[in-house]
């Protein structure tokens, strides 16, 4: 059975990171763009992930332009928005599509352990947030409209 600890993807600067890495901490996994209305939600991201890091949380940031291409830069592109517009400290990985036949090995098996409603699989827009415990079980799945600060008590009953 596969695991999240099995996957593993580039990080924003082309170096390959396995989710092994992370293993015994508590994850929130999102997909981010840089051209989204969603996107000032970075500063709570960096929030999260500078107040909780030291109890054993990393926010993992995952850049996708599936949705109104609202993340059409290159990985130094974003990796200088993310820094100086939002000086964001957490890893961010390379682009990656979240859906269909090219999505990313860990998209599809978080959307398999955490369906949307109904039970759709597929993410319907940027800021998709995954929650994922210390044992590598996706805990949560929460909507785009999910602000960062508003999932503090569920990150914190993990940790």
């Amino acid at each position: 059975m596969t695991g999240i600890y099995d996957f593993s993807a580039l990080d924003i600067t082309g170096r390959e990171t396995r989710l092994a890495d992370y293993r015994g901490k508590v994850l929130l996994i999102v997909n981010t763009a840089s051209k989204c209305g969603f996107t000032p939600q970075y500063d709570g991201l960096e929030a999260l992930h500078r107040e909780l890091a030291p109890r054993g949380f990393e926010v993992l940031g995952f850049p996708c332009n599936q949705f109104g291409a609202q993340e059409p830069g290159d990985a130094a592109e974003i990796a200088n928005f993310c820094s100086l517009k939002f000086d964001v400290t957490f890893p961010m990985f390379a682009k990656v599509d979240v859906n269909g036949a090219n999505a990313h090995p860990l998209f599809n098996w978080l959307t398999e352990q955490a369906p949307g409603l109904l039970g759709t699989r597929g993410i319907k827009w940027n800021f998709t947030k995954f929650l994922v415990d210390r044992s590598g079980k996706v805990a949560g799945r929460f909507a785009p409209t999910a602000k960062p600060e508003a999932l503090k008590s569920e990150i914190e009953a993990l940790l």
